[in-house]
C-alpha cells in the first residue's frame, strides 16, 4: 500500500536539508586538497564562478524537475518525456552505488570520533594505525553497520520529522563547529603561511594546460559536492512546497555548501602547514589526509584531543546529512516503484547498503588482492559513479531540458509562485551550451590529460 507523499514543512527546512546533502566528506578534505594543489586562490576563484553558473543551472533543473513532477528520479524523467524514461534508472543507480561505500567511510569517521572521545587519540597518531584498522574485517564492519543504522533511523522518521528536523539541528552546529575550529587553527604559530598558501593565487608554473586541469578538477569537485546528477535534488525537489522560490533556495544552498568547503580549507591547510613545517606535500588526498595526517596535527596542538574530537564530530555530521539524502533517494525510488511504505522501503534499502558495503569493507581486508579494472573495490565504485555515470546523467539531462522539452519546462516551474526568474538568460545559455560542453570535457579529459 502506497502512503501519502511526505514533504518539507518549511522553506528553511528544505534549504538546510538540501545544503546538508551537498555538504559532505568531499567538502571537508577533498576541497582543501584540490585548492592547495591547483593554485590556491586560482582554484577558489574558478570554483566560485562554476558554483554560480554551472552548479546553479544544474541544481535549478533538478529541483524544478522534481517539484514539477512530484516523483522520484525514475518517474520524473519519464514524465518529462517518455523517450528519456531510460535516464531515470541510470540516475537512480548512482545512489545505489555510492551510498554503501559512503557509509563505509562514515563508519571510519565514527571509529576516529570514538578514538578521540575515549582518550585514545595517541594511538591514532601512528602512521600504521589507519591501515591496520581497515585491513581487518571485524571493527570496520561494526562501525559501518552502526553508521548505516543511524542513517536509516533518520530516514525512517520521514521527511519532516526525520530529515528536516535533524537538518535544522545539525546544520547550525556544523557551521558553528567549523567556524570555531577554523578560528582556533588560525591562532597557531605558522598558520598565517598556510592561510596565504590556501587563498592567494599561485601563478608559479601555471600554464594553459594547468588552467584546464584546474577547471576540470573544480568541476569534478562541484559535481558531487552539490549532490548533482545522482537523483538527490530531484527527490528533494519533489518534497518542496510550491510556494517557495526555487531560484532563491538554490542560491542559499550553494552559499552554505561553498562556505563550509572554504572554511574546511581554513581548518586543514593552515593546521597541516603548521604540523609539517610548510611542506605542501603533506596535503595529500583521500584517507591519508583525514585519517593519518590530521590525527598527528591534533596531537601536536595544545588541547588537541578536544579539537580533534570536535573535528570528527564535524565530519560525522557532514557525512550523516549526506548519507541521509542518499538513502532517502533510494527509499523514494523503492517506495514509488514497489508501492511500499517508508519503513519497509528503508529496510530493503539498508539491506542493499549493508550487502554492497561489505564488498568495500572486505576489499581492504579479506579481498584486498581483488581488483576491478585495476581499481580496489571501493575505488571502482567511486570511479564508475563519479567519473562516468554522473557526467552522463548531467549531459543527457541538459539535452532533455535544452533541446527536447525546452528550458521553458523548467522556467515555468521556477516562476510558479509569481516570482521572476532573474537568471533566465544565464540558465538558458548554461543548459543548452556550457553545461553539456563541461560534461563532455569531464568525460574525455581522463583519456588525454593526467590529472
Amino acid at each position: 500500500m502506497e502512503e501519502k507523499k511526505d514533504g518539507f514543512g518549511s522553506k528553511i527546512g528544505f534549504i538546510l536539508a538540501a545544503a546538508g546533502s551537498a555538504i559532505g566528506l568531499g567538502n571537508i578534505w577533498r576541497f582543501p586538497y584540490l585548492a592547495a594543489k591547483y593554485g590556491g586562490g586560482i582554484f577558489l576563484l574558478v570554483y566560485i564562478i562554476l558554483v554560480v553558473s554551472f552548479g546553479f543551472s544544474l541544481m535549478v533543473t533538478e529541483i524544478s524537475l522534481g517539484r514539477r513532477t512530484g516523483k522520484s528520479v525514475i518517474g520524473a524523467y519519464k514524465q518529462a518525456d517518455s523517450r528519456f524514461g531510460f535516464l531515470g534508472p541510470v540516475a537512480a543507480a548512482v545512489p545505489f552505488i555510492i551510498t554503501p561505500y559512503y557509509c563505509v567511510i562514515g563508519g571510519w569517521v565514527l571509529k576516529y570520533f570514538y578514538v578521540f572521545v575515549s582518550g585514545n587519540a595517541d594511538a591514532a597518531t601512528d602512521s600504521d594505525y589507519f591501515g591496520g584498522f581497515i585491513s581487518q574485517a571485524g571493527q570496520p564492519s561494526i562501525f559501518f553497520i552502526i553508521y548505516a543504522a543511524l542513517t536509516a533511523a533518520v530516514v525512517i522518521l520521514g521527511v519532516q520529522k526525520g530529515i528536516e528536523s535533524v537538518s535544522k539541528i545539525l546544520m547550525p552546529i556544523l557551521v558553528i563547529l567549523s567556524v570555531g575550529i577554523a578560528i582556533y587553527t588560525m591562532t597557531l604559530n605558522g598558520a598565517v603561511d598556510g592561510f596565504k598558501y590556501y587563498v592567494l593565487p599561485n601563478f608559479e608554473g601555471f600554464t594553459v594546460a594547468k588552467l584546464l586541469k584546474t577547471i576540470v578538477a573544480a568541476m569534478g569537485q562541484l559535481f558531487y559536492s552539490m549532490s548533482l546528477a545522482m537523483g538527490i535534488m530531484v527527490t528533494y525537489g519533489s518534497y518542496m512546497r510550491k510556494q517557495d522560490s526555487i531560484e532563491g533556495s538554490v542560491r542559499q544552498i550553494s552559499f552554505f555548501d561553498t562556505l563550509i568547503a572554504v572554511i574546511a580549507g581554513l581548518i586543514i591547510v593552515p593546521s597541516v602547514f603548521v604540523f609539517s613545517g610548510g611542506d605542501a606535500s603533506a596535503l595529500n588526498a583521500g584517507p591519508g589526509l583525514m585519517f593519518v595526517t590530521l590525527p598527528k596535527v591534533f596531537d601536536s596542538m595544545s588541547g588537541g584531543r578536544i579539537v580533534g574530537t570536535a573535528f570528527f564530530v564535524l565530519v560525522a555530521f557532514a557525512a550523516l546529512t549526506s548519507s541521509v539524502s542518499l538513502l532517502e533517494t533510494m527509499v523514494s525510488i523503492i517506495s514509488e516503484r514497489f508501492k511500499l511504505q517508508r519503513v519497509a522501503s528503508t529496510i530493503v534499502c539498508v539491506v542493499i547498503v549493508i550487502v554492497m558495503g561489505m564488498l568495500s569493507v572486505l576489499g581492504y581486508s579479506s579481498w584486498s588482492e581483488v581488483s576491478i579494472f585495476g581499481y580496489q573495490i571501493l575505488d571502482f565504485f567511486d570511479f564508475i559513479s563519479n567519473n562516468i555515470m554522473m557526467p552522463i546523467v548531467a549531459l543527457l539531462t541538459c539535452i532533455l531540458i535544452g533541446y527536447v522539452v525546452k528550458t521553458k519546462y523548467i522556467e515555468d516551474e521556477t516562476t510558479l509562485n509569481g516570482e521572476k526568474f532573474r537568471s533566465k538568460g544565464l540558465y538558458d545559455v548554461m543548459t543548452k551550451y556550457v553545461c553539456p560542453a563541461f560534461m563532455i570535457i569531464i568525460l574525455l579529459t581522463p583519456f588525454f590529460v593526467d590529472l
